[in-house]
């Protein structure tokens, strides 16, 4: 078992659905575009400062966050990021899993930002 699989749960994420950006190449990437943006953290973290047009699905709060998820495009690619970028692996794990095809996570998360 790789250490990322110990440290974030369950197998590697799939290359070809799955990619870590650095800040620059996510910034470049949701940048005078249209994406389906989503900050996994708590609304009060939200509330304190998020990335431009970003939504709200809170990774803890498991009902909602499937519920929220199913009503965006799943053909479309997401961009997500937390605080730190370790819910955010485990919301790329959760919603891959539910058929979306593509996933960006900021790396680091928005301490990086």
């Amino acid at each position: 078992m790789s250490i990322l699989s110990l440290l974030f749960g369950g197998s590697p994420l799939d290359p070809d659905k799955f990619k870590l950006l650095d800040t620059h190449d996510f910034k470049t990437a949701i940048r005078n575009k249209k994406v389906q943006l989503v900050d996994v953290r708590t609304p009060r973290e939200y509330r304190a400062g998020h990335i431009g047009k970003a939504i709200n699905i809170d990774w803890f709060q498991k009902g909602t966050f499937e519920q929220s998820f199913a009503r965006l495009n799943k053909s479309k690619p997401v961009y997500l990021y937390c605080r730190s970028g370790s819910r955010s692996r485990k919301a790329a794990r959760k919603i891959l899993d539910m058929g979306f095809e593509k996933v960006y996570d900021l790396k680091g998360g928005y301490m990086r930002w």
